[in-house]
């Protein structure tokens, strides 16, 4: 049976395993669980789901864009977004390496989280709101870039499900074992 772990990833943590002489923690400060890789990326300053495992074809599976797995995140943004944002944002953003796929982009309050270690930054003379917002693909920085390509620049970024596997129950920093 593959192993499949579900890690929720504090900000500031590289996705990797070695520290190749970094000053930032890694996967190996907080996943005591020998020869599991992460299948699929989170930037540093992301937080949320990571899935790890120990079999290449589940992992091609889950990070590979051809399966079209869904990745929900939730995403604080820089204003409040009106309907025009979020239709362009499901309809599919142009950005510099091509046009993104469709997704699903909807107004949400703001979700009971954990703090962020540092804080967002707070401006008295910018709003800011919440976006659930679903996609297919992966590409590099994709949920920042379409953001600031409708004029609402990500300052949050939390991935909290990945196909049916969800953060639900995980602190920063935790990792559970599932059945696949």
């Amino acid at each position: 049976m593959p192993r499949l772990i579900l890690f929720n990833k504090p900000y500031g943590v590289l996705c990797q395993f070695s520290d190749d002489r970094s000053d930032k923690p890694t996967l190996a400060q907080y996943v005591k669980a020998p020869g599991v890789y992460p299948a699929g990326r989170l930037d540093t300053d992301s937080e949320g789901l990571l899935l790890l495992t120990d079999d290449g074809r589940l992992q091609a599976r889950i990070a590979d864009p051809k399966f079209k797995l869904p990745k929900s995140y939730l995403v604080q943004v820089e204003g409040e977004p009106d309907l025009a944002a979020l239709e362009l944002l499901r309809c599919g953003v142009d950005l510099k390496d091509g046009r993104t796929r469709s997704a699903e982009a909807e107004l949400i309050p703001a979700p009971d989280l954990w703090p962020r270690d540092p804080p967002v930054r707070f401006r008295k003379t910018v709003p800011d709101s919440w976006l659930r917002l679903t996609i297919r693909e992966g590409k590099n920085r994709q949920v920042r870039r379409m953001t600031a390509a409708v004029g609402h620049p990500t300052l949050r970024l939390v991935r909290w499900q990945v196909g049916d596997w969800t953060l639900d129950g995980l602190a920063p920093g935790e990792w559970r074992e599932v059945a696949v």
